[in-house]
C-alpha cells in the first residue's frame, strides 16, 4: 500500500513537470546586426583594412601617454580614486555571491546543542503512558521530563533540474561582468584625467596669450597717449584702448579661476586634497602622431570592457532564466541528523543507548503559487531580452564612437593647418595697423579690431590643439584601450 502511494505521488509530480514544459520555452533571440569590416565608410578602404588588426588599444596606457607628469597623475588616481575603490568592492560582493551560490549546491551541516523540559498532562496518552513506564530500571518517567541533546543536523536540496547549478553559473557570470565594469571605470578614469590635464594646459597657454596681448595693448595705449599730447589723437581713442586693456585683464582673471577649478577637479579624481598640478605646457603644441592604427571593428568585442560586460550580462540572464524554469519542477529535499539524547547528563554519551538519529526525504512541487512562478519566469525572460539589446547597443555605440573620433582627428589636422596660417596673418595685421596709424593712414578702431581678431584666432588655435589631444584620448578609450 505504501509503495503504491509513493508511486502515485511521484506520478503526480512528473505530470506537473511535463505539463509545465510545454509553456516554458527559454529560447530568446533578437535580430542580429553584423559589424562592418572596417571603420571607414569607403568600400576600397574597407577592403584594404579587413586584415589589419594592429590597434592602439593593445598599448598599455603608460606607453600611449608619454608625458611623465600625466602618467604620474594617472598612477596616483588608479590607487586612490574613490569610484574605482567602490568598484573594487563591488567585485568583492560579486565574488561572495559566487561562493554563496556554490555553497547552495552542497549539503548544509549544522552542529546542535539543546536542552529543555517537558510536562505532559496526566490525562493524556503521553502522560498516562509515562506514569506507568520505567525510564530506567526501577524509576518511572519524571513528571517534569528533561531533554538534553547534542549532535549534527544536515539538509540538502538535490539539484535534479539544475536550478542551483544555473544560479551558480549566473553568479559567476555576474562576477566576471563586475570585473569588466571595473575595467571600464579604469578606462573612463584615465580618459577623464587626460582630458582634464589637457584642458588645464590649454588654459595655461590662453593666459600666456592674454599676457602678450595685454603687453601689446599697453604699448599701443602708450602710443595713443603720445599722439594725444601731440594733438593727433583725442580722448576717445585713449579711453577705447584703456577699456580694451581692462577687458583683457578681467578675462585673464576669469581664466585663472578656471585653472584653479580644473586643478581641484584633477585632485579630486586623483583622490587627494587641492594642491598644485605639475604639467608641461609644451605638450599642447607638439605635433600629434601622424599615423593612428585602429584595427578592425570585430576587435571591439574583445577590447572594450563595456561590450564584454554586456556579453557576460547576457550569459548571466540566460542562466537566471533556466533557474526560473527549474523552479516549476519538483525539488527533492533530504534531511538527516545524528547525535546523543538523554534526560540526564550522566546518560547523555552512553552508546548505543543514547544515540538518536533521523532521516527524511521528500518531493516538493509548486501548486498554489504557480502564477508567481510564471511572473518570475516572464521577468527573467524580459531581463534576457534587455541584456541582448544592451549588448547590441554597446557594440553599435562603440563602433560609432571610433568612427566619430577617426573623422575628428582627420578634420582637426586640416583645421589646425588653416588656423595656424590665420594666426600668422592676423598677427602680422596688428603690426601693419599700428604702423599705418602712426602715419595717419588707419584709425585706432582698425588697430583695436586687428588686436581682437589676433587674440581670438590664437585662442581658437589653442582650442583646436586641445581638441586634437582630446580626440586621441577619446579614440584610445573608444577602441578599448587603457585597462591593460
Amino acid at each position: 500500500m505504501k509503495k503504491s502511494l509513493i508511486a502515485l505521488h511521484a506520478s503526480m509530480f512528473l505530470l506537473l513537470a511535463l505539463s509545465s514544459c510545454r509553456s516554458l520555452d527559454t529560447t530568446v533571440s533578437i535580430p542580429t546586426r553584423s559589424l562592418p569590416q572596417s571603420f571607414s565608410q569607403q568600400p576600397d578602404i574597407q577592403r584594404r583594412n579587413t586584415d589589419d588588426t594592429t590597434t592602439i588599444a593593445r598599448l598599455e596606457w603608460r606607453r600611449y601617454f608619454q608625458d611623465s607628469l600625466l602618467v604620474a597623475l594617472i598612477d596616483t588616481a588608479l590607487q586612490n580614486n574613490f569610484d574605482l575603490r567602490i568598484a573594487l568592492q563591488r567585485i568583492e560582493v560579486a565574488g561572495a555571491n559566487v561562493q554563496f551560490a556554490k555553497g547552495e549546491l552542497l549539503p548544509k551541516v549544522f552542529g546542535s546543542v539543546g536542552g529543555g523540559v517537558r510536562k505532559f498532562g496526566r490525562y493524556t496518552m503521553d502522560g498516562a503512558g509515562n506514569a506507568s513506564t520505567d525510564i530506567t530500571p526501577g524509576r518511572t518517567v519524571p513528571v517534569d521530563l528533561p531533554d538534553l541533546s547534542i549532535g549534527i543536523q544536515t539538509t540538502w536540496e538535490v539539484d535534479i533540474w539544475g536550478k542551483l547549478r544555473n544560479k551558480n553559473e549566473a553568479a559567476l557570470a555576474q562576477f566576471l561582468a563586475s570585473v569588466e565594469a571595473t575595467r571600464f571605470i579604469v578606462t573612463a578614469l584615465i580618459g577623464e584625467i587626460a582630458t582634464a590635464y589637457y584642458d588645464l594646459i590649454a588654459l595655461d597657454v590662453e593666459v600666456d596669450i592674454l599676457r602678450r596681448t595685454i603687453q601689446t595693448q599697453q604699448e599701443a595705449l602708450g602710443v595713443i597717449g603720445l599722439q594725444k599730447e601731440a594733438g593727433r589723437a583725442n580722448e576717445l581713442a585713449v579711453q577705447q584702448f584703456e577699456a580694451q586693456v581692462l577687458s583683457m585683464q578681467a578675462m585673464e582673471k576669469e581664466i585663472r579661476q578656471q585653472i584653479v577649478a580644473k586643478e581641484n577637479f584633477i585632485n579630486f579624481l586623483v583622490g587627494r586634497y587641492p594642491q598644485p598640478i605639475l604639467r608641461d605646457k609644451q605638450v599642447l603644441s607638439a605635433a600629434p602622431p601622424s599615423t593612428i592604427v585602429s584595427g578592425i571593428p570585430s576587435q571591439l568585442l574583445e577590447n572594450r570592457p563595456d561590450v564584454r560586460e554586456a556579453e557576460l550580462q547576457v550569459k548571466a540572464s540566460k542562466f537566471e532564466l533556466e533557474a526560473a524554469k527549474a523552479a516549476f519542477f519538483p525539488s527533492l529535499n533530504l534531511a538527516a541528523g545524528v547525535g546523543f539524547q538523554a534526560f540526564d547528563p550522566q546518560f547523555l554519551f552512553l552508546s548505543p543507548a543514547s544515540i538518536a538519529y533521523n532521516a527524511l526525504g521528500g518531493l516538493i512541487a509548486p501548486i498554489i503559487n504557480w502564477q508567481g512562478l510564471e511572473a518570475q519566469f516572464s521577468a527573467a525572460k524580459s531581463n534576457q531580452l534587455q541584456a541582448l539589446y544592451r549588448y547590441q547597443k554597446s557594440i553599435v555605440n562603440g563602433y560609432v564612437e571610433v568612427v566619430n573620433e577617426l573623422s575628428n582627428i582627420q578634420n582637426l589636422q586640416q583645421i589646425n593647418t588653416l588656423k595656424t596660417q590665420q594666426v600668422q596673418v592676423l598677427q602680422g595685421s596688428v603690426g601693419v595697423a599700428t604702423e599705418l596709424y602712426k602715419t595717419a593712414k588707419a584709425t585706432y578702431f582698425e588697430i583695436l579690431f586687428a588686436q581682437q581678431n589676433s587674440l581670438q584666432s590664437q585662442i581658437e588655435l589653442v582650442t583646436v590643439q586641445k581638441r586634437q589631444r582630446l580626440a586621441l584620448v577619446n579614440l584610445y578609450r573608444a577602441l578599448g584601450g587603457g585597462w591593460r
